[in-house]
């Protein structure tokens, strides 16, 4: 679908090419030809029937150029999904996208895979406000509207370790310019490896500082508030295999096997999930101060809690 779209702007600009240099080079010749001397008068024009036939009909080619593979593209990019098409559901939320495999039963945060020359279709919807679904290599923009579902498909032509970058193009909120995500186009026997991955429950902690963030992560101890509010990770996320059931963030039970976390603003290491965990809204504005929002940590735990919980996160693979 990419390569339609793409095709039809290079055609507009190399048209726009020549309109640029025929209109500028008409204005030069006449400027220079017609132009008032000290031996005689600059000349006048009242009408010229050829000429303005000849201007009429050009801009009508031009847009006839420009119309007829316009209007056969179109019905190709609005066209439904081959019936064979893998299905992935695509929820917008601020500031983050969540992807559901229906037929693989995964639900995942900001980052996908998917096998290349396999059509995939992918239905478009919002939580909250209208977002818009793009990945520029690989299809056009498509909204995400509350309470209406959307459709886009195409087939990936290429598989590579690279990631096509993908992002929100309708402006969304405080955080819009970073509410990214990323797509993985993988052989088809690494993408079934990487399917069985994310099926598995998360992994028990391995190490004794990882184990003592798992216990802050599913039992929420230190994070109870004076007036009783549950602050803890399990309120909204969820750890599958584990008590951590919530649904309002993004699914934590593989986050170690992804590139990168916050929508795909930062890569993830150490040193990014203590900062962000500690004052998310210091890496990504608007995220703790709107309604739902992740707290601030850093005011409920110590630094050797946070670390924990880091090296908790860090095995979940």
């Amino acid at each position: 679908m990419a390569n339609i779209i793409q095709d039809l702007y290079v055609l507009v600009f190399w048209l726009a090419v020549v309109v640029f240099i025929f209109v500028m080079g008409a204005i030069l010749f006449v400027s220079i030809k017609f132009r008032e001397r000290p031996d005689r008068k600059a000349q006048q024009f009242h009408g010229n029937t050829k000429l303005e036939i000849i201007w009429t009909l050009i801009p009508i080619l031009i847009l006839l150029t420009i119309f007829i593979p316009t209007a056969s593209a179109i019905p190709k990019i609005k066209s439904d999904a081959p019936m064979n098409a893998m299905q992935i559901d695509v929820t917008g939320k601020q500031w983050w996208f969540e992807f559901k495999y229906p037929d693989h039963d995964i639900t995942v945060a900001n980052e996908i895979h998917i096998p290349v020359n396999k059509a995939v279709n992918f239905n478009l919807a919002s939580s909250d406000v209208i977002h818009a679904f793009w990945i520029p290599q690989l299809g056009g923009k498509v909204d995400m509207v509350p309470g209406h579902l959307n459709k886009m498909w195409f087939t990936p032509n290429e598989a590579r370790e690279e990631a096509y970058l993908g992002q929100c193009t309708e402006f969304c909120g405080t955080s819009h310019a970073n509410m990214l995500f990323r797509v993985f186009v993988d052989e088809q026997e690494d993408f079934d490896k990487w399917v069985l991955l994310q099926q598995k429950s998360a992994n028990a902690a391995i190490s004794e500082l990882a184990k003592k963030g798992e216990e802050l992560v599913l039992k929420n101890p230190a994070f109870i508030t004076d007036n009783g509010t549950a602050l803890g990770c399990a309120t909204c996320h969820k750890i599958e295999g584990t008590s951590a059931m919530g649904m309002i963030a993004p699914n934590l039970t593989h986050i170690a096997s992804r590139t990168t976390f916050a929508a795909g603003r930062y890569d993830i290491n150490r040193e990014n999930l203590i900062k962000w965990i500690s004052n998310p809204s210091q890496m990504k504005p608007g995220v703790s101060e709107r309604t739902g929002g992740m707290p601030i940590y850093e005011n409920y735990l110590t630094s050797e809690q946070i670390e924990a919980i880091v090296a908790y996160l860090l095995e979940l693979k």
